[in-house]
């Protein structure tokens, strides 16, 4: 009996926390280009007096509108703002924003360079990152009002680094989980599990076994987390318990949201060792350059873009990509199905930044979408973000030490299964093998590592990511691929890297004919 009135008192507290920010994500669904020019007048004016803002004339704009913002500021990625970043770091303010910047949030790096430190401010924090871990349980409580969810705790699985302090400016930096978690207030700790001293260690092995040890005796309700990583987990978990459905472990787990890679790959997988049909998944995308977008129906697989977050968003029609001056649309301008890169303005003092995904929307009203890729070719099965930059350093360098030289190749992730670990593999057709194929897979390896934090962090002592997969190609089986599909000629190129395995399986049944 008490057990009841306390959960409807839970439940009752909780509807009118969220019931004012629901009003809210209501307003901006049916005024989409209002609150986005807003938000734009808003970011623009607090830039104003900034090195940035000054040097981009934005009080120009302040006057004359979006139309000159779009003449006036450039596209951008990292390393068109590595410069002012790297002022930031340096301790200067008023560089790209009006706030002081102490955090920083560390992420795998661009072609010149092996990470990459993104601004986060105090704005980006609450009004943005934090505000959309809010609306992620709003919009739940509002789809599953009968939820038990804060009757237990929250298992948050953080990611691999642990927060680093530069003592001469008084800034840290590390992955985007740990930045959150450094700042959450006080009072939410009381919610999640496990402490923060295991979810922010750098050492997997270690932090997994503590993790595991931690977390069995809670009530866990809810899990975050990236797929990959949290099926690791998992399955240190069935490791120490013996238990094969997690439900086992934890009668009133509810709940899992996830982000970071597709699920697509996975969810077969959380059918097994989650064996229950109440079982409810909610996908959303945060990134260490902002919080955009989350899955607020269970009956549909995208998700809600989050329109007052400090976020202004452009898009570019990817037919366009790659043409000398691309069309670049705001939000009005999209149509439904169509394969957009996106292009963001924040509150952390990004600048039509470019940040490499690629979208489609399922709906304009309100607007709902699915991420689509990448601009460019990557692996990204388990939060790696192999890019083809990476791909070619860590083949010349296995080259070079072991005399080999490489005609075609293509990669693909090898996707996790009950007994076996993800790995990359390789199919690769030599113009000269080299002297010893073991070695050769060993120093791509080291090489990847060297040229990519967040592989170097996923492969760490082999805990989801495995030595990668070398096969070798037969001669000619590149140029037979293409011919096969009516694509030969210089303007079809192999596809280098890919997040599925479409390609390569057709490849390697070719490569065992």
């Amino acid at each position: 009996m008490w057990q009841n009135k306390s959960f409807f008192m839970i439940n009752s507290l909780v509807a009118s926390f969220f019931r004012g920010r629901l009003k809210k994500i209501d307003y901006f669904r049916e005024n989409p280009v209002e609150v986005q020019h807003s938000t734009f007048r808003y970011l623009v004016e607090s830039a104003k007096n900034t090195e940035w803002g000054k040097k981009y004339s934005y009080e120009k704009i302040l006057k004359e509108g979006l139309k000159i913002f779009k003449e006036i500021v450039p596209i951008s990625d990292y390393d068109n703002f590595k410069t002012f970043i790297e002022k930031i770091r340096d301790g200067k303010e008023n560089i790209l924003w009006n706030t002081s910047i102490r955090w920083f949030a560390k992420s795998s790096g661009t072609t010149s360079d092996k990470s990459k430190f993104i601004p986060i401010t105090k704005e980006g924090l609450k009004t943005c990152h934090y505000r959309g871990g809010k609306d992620v349980l709003a919009l739940y409580f509002q789809n599953y009002p009968d939820s038990r969810l804060f009757t237990g705790k929250s298992l948050i699985i953080g990611g691999s680094q642990q927060i680093e302090e530069n003592q001469l400016t008084n800034q840290f930096y590390g992955d985007l989980s740990a930045v959150l978690m450094s700042n959450l207030p006080f009072w939410v700790n009381y919610f999640r599990t496990p402490h923060l001293s295991i979810a922010l260690m750098s050492e997997w092995e270690a932090k997994l076994e503590k993790m595991a040890k931690a977390t069995i005796p809670q009530n866990v309700t809810n899990i975050s987390g990236v797929p990959s990583w949290t099926l690791v987990l998992i399955k240190k978990i069935f490791e120490m318990t013996g238990k094969t459905n997690l439900l086992e472990v934890w009668k009133n787990l509810e709940l899992f949201i996830h982000g970071g890679v597709s699920f697509v790959p996975y969810r077969e997988q959380y059918r097994r060792v989650i064996d229950s049909d109440k079982m409810r998944y909610m996908e959303t995308y945060n990134a260490s350059e902002g919080f955009f977008g989350i899955q607020d129906s269970p009956e549909t697989d995208d998700m809600l873009l989050m329109l007052d977050y400090g976020i202004f968003y452009e898009f570019i029609p990817m037919d366009e990509f790659d043409s000398e001056n691309p069309k670049v649309l705001s939000l009005e301008e999209v149509e439904k199905d169509k394969n957009y890169a996106i292009v963001i303005s924040t509150n952390c003092g990004l600048w039509r930044y470019l940040i490499g995904d690629t979208v489609k929307f399922t709906s304009l009203f309100p607007f709902k979408f699915k991420i689509t890729g990448r601009t460019r070719h990557f692996i990204n099965a388990f939060g790696e973000e192999i890019i083809i930059d990476n791909a070619e350093k860590a083949l010349q360098i296995a080259c070079e030490q072991t005399n080999a030289a490489v005609r075609e190749y293509t990669a693909a992730p090898i996707y996790m299964g009950e007994n076996q670990k993800g790995a990359h593999q390789w199919l690769i057709e030599f113009e000269k093998l080299p002297n010893n194929l073991s070695r050769f897979t060993e120093i791509l390896d080291s090489a990847l590592k060297s040229v990519n934090s967040d592989y170097e962090a996923k492969r760490h002592k082999g805990l989801s990511l495995d030595l990668p997969v070398v096969v070798v190609a037969r001669e000619g089986l590149f140029y037979e691929w293409l011919k096969n599909k009516g694509k030969l000629g210089g303007q079809h190129k192999i596809p280098r890297l890919a997040n599925h395995r479409n390609h390569i399986e057709e490849l390697l049944k070719m490569n065992d004919e």
